[in-house]
């Protein structure tokens, strides 16, 4: 349900004097959720909707698509010519400082950027500055709803319970075969997910060795994806509920294909568990003391441990990403490397954090997600117990 008075609010939080939104063609994604727009929308001419940090909000919209926006309050306006559509916007930001957009500095957080540039000038023609929208974004696109929040921890129990079934299929075919492609352990995943109601946009990662050395691996078949004993193995492995609105988990876990892990294995993940519960901690000693934090601070804090461990230059992603209706969502990013994400992280949001060391004969992640209590007190790690060791699969 759109909710203005909840907007206006964050706003006037914000200390914006009104929030642009725009979209042309399906352009800008994040307006379209912001505006409730019906399931399905499509249209074919600009619209904007203005919505100031108090009063009514105004309309513009062209005369063969007049009806766009009927589900909304506020005066409409009614435009055809090229200039028409200039007068109407010029009205619409009438007399504000500040308006927010979906737009980002330098292009320095593609996530937000979704107006382009000549828009962004036509607007600052008017005397206004445009600012980014990227806070008020993560506040009503990310903030999940008490049921979204529940189809998270009900994918949490799925993907976690996926690794049992994991480790214990490699295990079988290991000892009964001697090897086990990586695509029939990709094959088991989705199986899971299928057997439990769960559905995922693509399908998991299963990396072997080197493989696992490639951040964005792509599961695949032939000579070097058989999993053997005294192998090394990432699965990474994500998933929703089917029924839309629904919110991922994204877990990654590593195993050795043995009955002990040999210690260069042990000594890599030791430094990589060690970032991710430095982040954990970042974001957790932030709400605790009731200052903000945002995804930039967490990225820098995870990032310390592995460069101080000496592995800096094999650790060349961000710490992690907003999580909700897609696995990578538009909200508050845990990066201060790809991007500069200077956004709050907000209560009821879900993030992952991420390290990972790719070496070149064997890689290691451990990715979970942590929430943000609604009402700030705190943060949670969900999809199960942290990994604290490698999973000896063959013991």
């Amino acid at each position: 349900m759109f909710d203005l008075d909840a907007i206006q609010a964050a706003l006037r939080q914000f200390g914006f004097d009104g929030w642009l939104l725009y979209d042309f063609r399906g352009s800008n994604i994040l307006a379209q959720r912001v505006l409730k727009m019906p399931a399905g929308f499509h249209g074919s001419r600009r619209y904007f909707y203005f919505i100031p940090a108090s009063g009514q909000p105004r309309k513009l919209v062209h005369r063969i698509e007049t009806d766009v926006l009927d589900h909304l309050p506020g005066e409409k306006t009614i435009y055809l010519r090229w200039q028409e559509l200039e007068a109407g916007v010029a009205e619409l930001v009438s007399g504000c400082g500040t308006v927010a957009m979906e737009y980002s500095p330098r292009n320095g957080n593609p996530y937000i950027s979704r107006v382009d540039a000549g828009t962004v000038e036509l607007v600052r023609a008017f005397g206004c500055t445009v600012v980014s929208s990227g806070d008020l974004i993560s506040m009503f696109e990310s903030v999940l709803s008490p049921e979204q929040l529940d189809s998270h921890l009900q994918a949490s129990e799925i993907t976690n319970s996926a690794y049992a079934r994991v480790w214990a299929f490699i295990a079988e075919r290991v000892r009964a075969t001697g090897s086990v492609q990586e695509q029939e352990v990709c094959e088991q995943i989705l199986q899971h997910f299928e057997e439990h109601g769960a559905t995922t946009y693509s399908p998991p990662i299963v990396g072997v060795n080197a493989n696992g050395g490639n951040p964005h691996y792509a599961t695949g078949t032939g000579a070097n994806t058989m999993i053997r004993e005294g192998d090394f193995v990432l699965v990474d492995l994500w998933a929703r509920l089917k029924p839309a609105g629904s919110c991922y988990s994204d877990l990654t876990r590593t195993g050795y294909v043995g009955s002990e892990v040999p210690e260069r294995f042990t000594q890599v993940f030791k430094v990589v568990a060690a970032a991710r519960d430095a982040g954990v901690a970042c974001a957790r000693d932030a709400f605790t003391a009731g200052r903000p934090v945002t995804g930039g601070e967490v990225d820098d804090a995870v990032r310390a441990v592995i460069e101080q461990a000496g592995y800096g230059q094999y650790f060349c992603h961000r710490t992690g990403h907003n999580l909700a209706q897609e696995v990578h969502g538009n909200g508050t990013h845990m990066d201060n490397l790809e991007t500069c994400d200077t956004r709050r992280i907000l209560p009821g949001t879900l993030f992952t954090i991420e390290p990972g060391i790719y070496l070149p004969d064997f890689g290691v992640r451990s990715e979970i997600n942590v929430y943000v209590e609604l009402d700030g007190s705190g943060v949670r790690v969900t999809g199960g117990p942290l990994q604290t060791e490698v999973v000896a699969i063959l013991k």
